[in-house]
């Protein structure tokens, strides 16, 4: 079972987040057959193994294993991946595109961007697990809580400063067997239950 699934195919995205297909998926967490599924869903076996086909054949979910019960042969299916997330491709032309983003300080940027980021790093995922390498990647996760907007500018500054340092030093267009890395850092405010989302 793969950790995260990338959707890219816009019907595979629509069998998925189908709502009854949405919720066998996360009770295929385990393996279990189509009997055991309409239990716990309520819905009769038929109609599971309906909703089944559709998700097999869309590659969502695989077979776990074969069980013989006297002359029947009992199948038990499983996620293919402990998650998913659909990717923006499966939009086709529609889909967000930073390039099409006129604004780079606007919310709507930082969304294209994000998008970008599942679109391209979802290729390579498929493409890493189809050749049985691993993708190098870096993350970087921290929380930083400004006093004020003064600071929070200054932090900007010195953080674009500080990055065009690295980039110069380590950029290099003509490196011989050199591969090129997307370099993305985004900064946005942490949700709050009790208060309105500070908008400045």
């Amino acid at each position: 079972m793969r950790n995260i699934h990338v959707i890219d195919d816009p019907a595979a995205a629509t069998v998925a987040l189908e709502p009854i297909r949405s919720r066998l998926l996360a009770e295929l967490a385990a393996p279990a057959s189509a009997a055991t599924l309409a239990s716990r869903v309520g819905l009769t076996r038929q109609k599971v193994n309906y909703h089944l086909n559709a998700l097999e054949a869309h590659g969502l979910v695989q077979l776990a294993e074969k069980r013989k019960w006297g002359g029947l042969t009992e199948r038990l299916l499983v996620a293919s991946a402990a998650s998913y997330v659909v990717s923006p491709s499966a939009m086709g032309r529609v889909a967000v595109d930073p390039a099409r983003e006129v604004d780079r300080l606007s919310a709507s940027y930082l969304i294209a961007l994000g998008a970008r980021l599942i679109r391209e790093v979802g290729t390579f995922i498929r493409r890493a697990e189809e050749s049985g390498k691993r993708l190098a990647t870096l993350a970087i996760d921290a929380e930083v809580r400004f006093r004020s907007p003064t600071e929070r500018a200054a932090f900007s500054h010195e953080l674009t400063g500080a990055i065009a340092t690295l980039v110069a030093k380590y950029h290099d267009a003509s490196a011989p067997g050199g591969r090129a890395h997307r370099l993305i850092v985004v900064a946005h405010p942490l949700p709050q239950k009790s208060k309105p989302m500070e908008v400045q």
